[in-house]
C-alpha cells in the first residue's frame, strides 16, 4: 500500500515553483512534453507531475529532466550555501581556556 507524502505548505510552494520553472525552461526551449519525457526516460505523466511539483516523483526523475534541459548544474546549487548550518557549527565551537601558567 502506498503512503501519501504530506508536505508542509511552504515546502509544497517551493516544489510548485520548481515545477513551474522546469515547465518554463521547457517552453523557452520549444520542446514538447513527449520530447523531454522520451529524452529523460520517463513517461509524459511523470513529466506532468514534475511540472506540477508533485512530491511523490523521485528526485532522480527531476534531475533527468533538468539534465535534458541543460540545467543539471543548477542541481549542484542545492544546499551549497548552508548559511544556517555554518552558524550552528560556529556556535558549537567552544574556545578552550588557556592552561594555567607554571
Amino acid at each position: 500500500m502506498k503512503q501519501k507524502l504530506v508536505l508542509l505548505p511552504k515546502a509544497q510552494r517551493v516544489l510548485n515553483d520548481l515545477g513551474e520553472n522546469i515547465k518554463l525552461a521547457r517552453l523557452r526551449r520549444k520542446l514538447g512534453t513527449s520530447q523531454v519525457a522520451e529524452r529523460a526516460g520517463i513517461s509524459r505523466a511523470t513529466l506532468w507531475q514534475i511540472e506540477k511539483g508533485m512530491p511523490s516523483v523521485a528526485m532522480g526523475a527531476y534531475f533527468q529532466v533538468l539534465f535534458v534541459l541543460g540545467l543539471e548544474k543548477d542541481f549542484l546549487k542545492l544546499g551549497a550555501d548552508d548559511e544556517l548550518g555554518r552558524k550552528l557549527q560556529d556556535a558549537g565551537l567552544l574556545v578552550k581556556e588557556r592552561a594555567p601558567k607554571k
